[in-house]
């Protein structure tokens, strides 16, 4: 039996992570953003802000650890279209997980609403309080956590295909058991 190439284990360890994360944040941010002003709402909203800070600072370090090794080699049965669509979709996701929490920083800064990560930390505003910018800001953070579930759904149905239906090893290679 052939090893299959596997991503390293901290590669692995932080893929999973911020997936836990985005998980756990995309449903909480659409279920509190309807919600009427209250001591629970804001709670929400800070631990909602508290993920997507941890998102961006292991996002970065992600990244950082990719660009500094390499991922193991696609099996030699993808096509070219699924190899261009592969490395699109990944930089898309990397680009977005990487500018969604900074886009809500951004629109929290512009409503005049620090940011104070674990709320021990305070963030500073990035930009000055300006409350049709905050909205403006609040649709983009939208809209861009709507295309990362779509890149998100692209992603995990063409993993679960190849798997699958192709039976080739595409789960193993992200998995810590080898």
């Amino acid at each position: 039996m052939t090893a299959v190439p596997r991503y390293s284990t901290p590669a692995i360890v932080l893929h999973w992570l911020v997936a836990l994360l985005i998980f756990v944040a995309f449903p909480l941010g659409l279920y509190m953003a309807d919600l009427p002003l209250s001591p629970t709402k804001l709670k929400l909203v800070s631990y909602h802000k508290w993920i997507g800070v941890t998102v961006a600072m292991l996002a970065a370090l992600r990244l950082v650890w990719r660009l500094t090794h390499e991922a193991p080699p696609l099996p030699a049965a993808i096509t070219g279209w699924e190899r261009r669509l592969s490395a699109v979709t990944h930089g898309l996701l990397y680009v977005l997980i990487l500018v969604i929490p900074v886009s809500g920083w951004l629109m929290s800064s512009a409503k005049g609403v620090q940011t104070v990560w674990f709320g021990v930390l305070p963030l500073p505003d990035l930009i000055g309080k300006d409350k049709a910018l905050g909205e403006q800001l609040g649709e983009l953070h939208e809209a861009l956590n709507y295309t990362m579930l779509a890149l998100v759904v692209l992603h995990v149905a063409g993993a679960l295909k190849h798997h699958f239906i192709e039976r080739q090893p595409f789960l193993q290679r992200m998995s810590l058991r080898g």
